[in-house]
Formats: C-alpha cells, sequence, structure tokens
C-alpha cells in the first residue's frame, strides 16, 4: 500500500485501468474525504503533540466474492482511493496477487525509486562542505 500511496495518481489510475479483468465490486464506503488531526512527538520520542490537520479520502469496497479492501490517502483525490481499495481487495486474491504485483506495483515501484534517485543527485549536487583544514588556532 505504501507504492500506491505514492504513485502519482494519473499514473496509478492509467495502469489500473488497462488491466484486462476488473472484478465487480460494491462500495462498503464510498470514497470521501475530511481532516484528520496529525501528531509529532517531540526529538521523535517525547511528548506527542497535535501538529495539524490533514486532509484524507478513505474508500472501502468489497468484491463480488467478498473479499474487502480499503484506502486512506492524503489530499482529496477520490478516483485514486477508489483504485487503491480496489487493488488492496485485488492484492489479497491469490489468483491476481502476481498478477497485480507484476502489472502494477513493480513498475511504480521502480518509477518511485528512479525519482528518489533523480531527488538524491540533484540534492548531492547543492551538498555544502564545512570541513576545514586549518581551525586558525594558535
Amino acid at each position: 500500500m505504501g507504492v500506491l500511496s505514492m504513485a502519482p495518481s494519473a499514473r496509478l489510475c492509467d495502469l489500473f485501468d488497462a488491466l484486462p479483468e476488473k472484478p465487480g465490486f460494491e462500495f462498503l464506503r464510498k470514497p470521501e474525504s475530511g481532516l484528520i488531526m496529525t501528531q509529532g512527538r517531540v526529538g521523535g520520542t517525547g511528548g506527542a503533540f497535535n501538529m495539524g490537520e490533514m486532509t484524507v479520502t478513505r474508500c472501502s469496497v468489497k468484491l463480488s466474492d467478498g473479499t474487502v479492501g480499503h484506502a486512506y490517502q492524503a489530499g482529496r483525490d477520490k478516483k485514486k482511493a477508489r483504485c487503491c481499495a480496489l487493488l488492496d481487495a485485488m492484492l489479497q486474491q491469490p489468483e491476481r496477487q502476481r498478477e497485480i504485483m507484476n502489472s502494477i506495483i513493480e513498475p511504480l515501484k521502480a518509477e518511485q525509486a528512479a525519482r528518489d534517485l533523480a531527488r538524491a543527485k540533484k540534492v548531492a549536487a547543492t551538498k555544502v562542505d564545512f570541513f576545514t583544514l586549518v581551525r586558525g588556532e594558535d
């Protein structure tokens, strides 16, 4: 689900739409947007505090065979939440799992790794090293 949540919406939905067979489903919870309160911790381990609110969209589906899928996505993209919930349910079906992994998850994972590498190269190019050979102390 982490790969799906980090994927660009248009790319994810295009890959989903390209699947040859899509299962019948019904909504248990139609895609809906709302706010959640995010929490932080002082120093990462200290006392919790309310950091702020963020928008999320959630969706729950039930496939025709009874398999249930859920998705919570940052933002207000209802189509992406629906696609993720359907993929969550489809990934629970042993006969569809390999197909979904090969046609959707692995390509998205490779694209994300390429984006991360490009970002790391861009950051590395602007890195400043403050190491000095002479400290100036007498």
